[in-house]
């Protein structure tokens, strides 16, 4: 939302309208949400013993526009897949 606001709003009034205040008080709150996003791509990819291929992949993946899609895809298919093959033994416990 940050970053539709940014483009949306904060660009065009900037370059168009030679107004920067959007871009102001938008920009540094998205710059530490970014901030915010590597970390716990990081985090997450340690936890889930990832390879240094999928970080990478998932933490430049915010860098690019639409590349995100493409990356939660790929991870989604390689990741859910997995997680899924093998029974619940939570549900085996209980009958």
């Amino acid at each position: 939302m940050v970053l539709i606001a940014l483009v949306v709003v904060g660009m065009p009034l900037k370059y168009l309208g030679d107004n920067d205040t959007v871009v102001a008080a938008i920009g540094p709150f998205h710059g530490f949400l970014y901030m915010v996003y590597l970390v716990a791509a990081f985090d997450l990819s340690r936890r889930a013993h990832w390879p240094l291929g999928r970080m990478l992949l998932v933490m430049l993946a915010g860098t690019v526009p639409f590349l995100s899609f493409w990356a939660e895809r790929v991870v989604s298919h390689k990741w859910v897949p997995a997680a899924h093959t093998s029974p619940p033994a939570m549900a085996e416990e209980k009958r």
